[in-house]
């Protein structure tokens, strides 16, 4: 059974290989517009090794492979790459000091190395300079589509920021009557507009200017796919920070209930929890972060697995992922084939993945 078990495994080895190339290409364009200059010790020196030490590269590459895809050129592509990069890492800057996190990508978040106040600086000027950075599409691609790239990134922050206040009041109110749809709300403004959907658009937007701009390709098509397949992603991660390997995983394990994140499956456990339970869960997450207490974390979690919390947002990323599959194919119909194949595999690498 073990054996057979493993045989079925997918292989992410091109898909991940892929991958790499494309975040590397936008992490090189990146560090090439970070300054070499003072203040470096308390600004662009820990910058440059906070982008060096980022992550796979999913977002940028998500751009340049759609770019691509639509006949683009990846070096139109690059700019609008590393900008998504740049935005990417100053999101995770702040929402690790917003959520009290301890550990990302293996090692201790930033405002433990640096201080919250330099830590603060360093995610303000990362949106600084990617406001800058776009400039540079201006002269890269016609002005008129320069313009509208600004646009598109000017809906992500909005969209970003607006989820981000969602999930930090539902946990400073302590709300537990969320259903689905406020978890869903919440993850597409949070999560599928700047991971999914816009690097979409804006690669599709780089490729086919022209077409956008009569109407022959229309931007808001990929919206639905960009939402199902950031949904699942977005599923898929807060499961594995219940049951993945802190190793691999890179974050605490449990680190979303010692936040008091409003996951799929805390929404499922308020929901089916009894009277008790539902008390008992309401006091804890009316505690301060450090008060709470590893024992507290295990019975939440305990209370989860009773309900069959996290096999339900298994299969509800299972569901996402197949309705992303379904509006992908019409989609991407006509895409260059290498590129198709990557963004076909990342779909299923989204819920396979281990990390």
């Amino acid at each position: 059974m073990a054996m057979e078990q493993a045989a079925a495994k997918p292989d992410h080895t091109a898909f991940l290989n892929t991958l790499q190339r494309y975040g590397d290409a936008a992490r090189a364009a990146l560090l090439e517009r970070i300054p070499m200059a003072e203040p470096y010790a308390h600004l662009y020196g820990p910058m440059r090794a906070y982008i060096e030490n980022s992550g796979k590269g999913l977002r940028p590459a998500l751009l340049i492979a759609t770019c691509k895809a639509f006949g683009g050129r990846e070096e139109d592509a690059l700019p609008s790459a590393a900008v998504i990069e740049l935005l990417h890492n100053a999101f995770l800057i702040h929402d690790d000091i917003e959520d009290v996190s301890d550990f990302r990508r293996g090692r201790p978040c930033l405002h433990h190395e640096i201080g919250v106040p330099l830590a603060i600086n360093m995610g303000d000027a990362m949106q600084t300079m990617a406001l800058r950075l776009l400039r540079g599409n201006l002269s890269t691609l016609s002005p008129r589509t320069g313009v509208r790239v600004v646009a598109e990134f000017d809906h992500l922050l909005k969209e970003s920021m607006e989820g981000q206040a969602l999930e930090l009041g539902m946990i400073r109110d302590n709300t537990l009557d969320i259903g689905p749809a406020d978890y869903l709300r919440m993850t597409l403004k949070k999560t599928c507009w700047y991971s999914f959907i816009q690097p979409c658009r804006i690669g599709a937007l780089i490729a086919r200017p022209n077409d956008v701009a009569s109407g022959r390709l229309q931007l808001d098509d990929f919206n639905a796919f960009g939402f199902f397949l950031g949904a699942a992603f977005q599923i898929q991660d807060d499961v594995l920070n219940l049951i993945g390997s802190q190793q691999k995983y890179g974050k605490e394990i449990g680190g979303d209930i010692y936040e008091g994140k409003r996951t799929l499956m805390l929404a499922r456990l308020a929901k089916l929890a009894d009277l008790d339970e539902r008390d008992k869960l309401h006091s804890f997450l009316a505690k301060p972060r450090a008060a709470r207490s590893e024992t507290e974390i295990s019975w939440v979690l305990n209370r989860m697995q009773a309900h069959d919390c996290i096999c339900y947002a298994q299969r509800a990323a299972r569901n996402l992922l197949e309705a992303a599959q379904k509006a992908f194919d019409p989609l991407f119909c006509d895409a260059q084939p290498e590129d198709r194949q990557f963004i076909s595999d990342c779909m299923e690498y989204m819920i396979s993945r281990d990390v």
